[in-house]
């Protein structure tokens, strides 16, 4: 590749309880870095109302793309009867048709699934099927692509907060050699190294529901081998750099600071 593969990513919007300031400068923040895609992992509303979803049409239409975006448990009606008859309608109207979306670029191959079912709250599944759409989707990736699975829910959770399904969909992420594995939920950043897959779950970007941390987003460079995830923060002066992880993906050793 000509040039490092930048991968935006961002997660847990919560339009509707979301901090103006945030919502306002991100769009810019995140156009600065040209990345290669913009990734938004769930939650992008607060409470699945349409003019949430209104909300956050307008701001995915600022962001840079192409953009990936996947749902998670906030973007599901919460208890009236579209939970349970049409629960991914305003979704596929607002944001995309496909609840498991493709998106190639150069350099990228990247898969994203739907891990919110409408009977499961919280804690989210993946199925047998979506665990074979990684195998054909990432398997069949060019040589050379950057692999990318983004989703919801952290596949690494264990516990209470076990992913269902977990143990299918690691099994599909080594067998493809996935690089980069996305996900949000938890409002926390974390950057995990699990042989040559690296896990990043961004904080919770425009969302006031911060925990312990201000609103952030994760910017991703992928070059030769070497993935660097800079989490960037939201302070009194605009975004600026945190905390940088420095993954050596073929030794399989990471470094922060």
């Amino acid at each position: 590749m000509n040039r490092p593969v930048i991968i935006a990513h961002l997660s847990d919007l919560h339009l509707g309880a979301h901090d103006p300031a945030a919502v306002a400068s991100i769009a810019a923040d995140v156009a600065a870095v040209r990345p290669s895609l913009t990734v938004v992992t769930g939650d992008l509303t607060m409470r699945a109302r349409e003019a949430e979803f209104r909300q956050v049409r307008e701001l995915l239409d600022r962001l840079p793309g192409p953009v990936l975006a996947v749902t998670g448990n906030h973007d599901v009606p919460l208890a009236d009867w579209r939970r349970a008859l049409r629960p991914y309608d305003r979704w596929r109207s607002w944001i995309d048709a496909d609840l498991d979306p493709v998106r190639q670029v150069s350099g990228v191959t990247a898969l994203g699934l739907q891990s919110m079912p409408r009977w499961r709250w919280k804690n989210g599944r993946v199925t047998g099927s979506q665990a074979a759409a990684v195998i054909r989707t990432l398997g069949d990736a060019p040589p050379g692509d950057v692999r990318v699975l983004a989703l919801h829910h952290p596949p690494l959770a264990t516990g209470t907060a076990a992913l269902l399904g977990r143990r299918r969909l690691l099994d599909a992420v080594r067998a493809t050699r996935t690089d980069l594995v996305l996900a949000g939920h938890t409002h926390m950043p974390d950057v995990r190294v699990r042989g040559r897959h690296v896990f990043v779950v961004a904080g919770t970007t425009t969302s006031l529901r911060v925990r312990g941390a201000a609103c952030s987003w994760s910017l991703i460079s992928v070059d030769r081998g070497e993935v660097v995830v800079r989490e960037r923060y939201l302070g009194p002066d605009g975004w600026r750099v945190g905390r940088v992880v420095q993954v050596r993906v073929s030794a399989g050793t990471s470094s922060a600071r």
